[in-house]
């Protein structure tokens, strides 16, 4: 009995260490690093950390106005910014790494049918039930392993954003990459309401290179971007969003 007693609380001891584990993990930031650090270069814009978002406050988890990304998908993203320096853009950045709880604000909000404060600024042609049902919000995201970042690009001349024809975080068809034109060919397809030709152009510029340092692209978000060799692919990161100390 004694035996039997001892082992029930081995497994019970060998449990919650595993499950402390895990908790541990999440919460370490230790993989990671300021953006700015990596790439000097790039203007920050967190909407999450304001009010001007589609949730119209502020997240949770966003504790400054900072982004942060795996050192992985940084690196890359710094070989991006000097890419794109050789033909007169720096990068913005509107969000890259988000911690669990922002997303579960995010669901908090969607679930919500009687908060439509952004609506007209973010969603006017859908409603509360369809942003979830076409997955512009959803229980994960990419956002919180690490390797995700949501960006564009300005113009080093005039120190202004590229015109891309549409605002970050308009759930629309309006944000897909291939609105207008194939992003494949690179061919341009004009429609009554469109975007311009110099619009789609300018999303292409961006896509093609971030595509060409390793991250790849998202169906519905022209601004949306994930490092294809993610080093957490299974991990939803909790910890907040503020600077990191070395």
């Amino acid at each position: 009995m004694f035996a039997a007693i001892l082992m029930i609380c081995g497994v019970l001891t060998s449990c919650k260490s595993t499950q402390q584990a895990a908790v541990d993990k999440i919460y370490d930031s230790s993989q990671f690093v300021n953006i700015t650090d990596v790439v000097p270069d790039a203007m920050l814009e967190i909407r999450y950390h304001s009010t001007y978002n589609f949730v119209g406050a502020r997240v949770d988890g966003y504790e400054e106005p900072v982004a942060l990304m795996t050192r992985e998908a940084a690196d890359s993203l710094r070989a991006v910014s000097d890419d794109l320096k050789q033909h007169g853009y720096i990068l913005k950045i509107y969000d890259a790494y988000r911690p669990q709880r922002g997303v579960d604000h995010f669901m908090r909000w969607a679930l919500d049918v009687n908060d439509t404060l952004t609506r007209a600024y973010f969603y006017p042609y859908l409603t509360k039930e369809e942003v979830f049902e076409k997955e512009y919000v959803a229980k994960r995201s990419g956002h919180s392993r690490g390797s995700t970042v949501d960006l564009t690009i300005m113009d080093m001349k005039t120190g202004k954003d590229v015109d891309m024809g549409g605002t970050f975080d308009w759930f629309g068809p309006e944000s897909h990459p291939d609105y207008c034109g194939d992003p494949e060919t690179l061919e341009y397809k004009p429609q009554e309401g469109g975007i311009t030709s110099e619009q789609f152009y300018n999303r292409m510029v961006l896509r093609a290179a971030m595509m060409r340092h390793g991250f790849k692209p998202l169906d519905n978000e022209w601004w949306h971007f994930t490092l294809k060799n993610e080093p957490f692919p299974d991990t939803y990161f909790a910890f907040p969003v503020r600077t990191l100390t070395k």
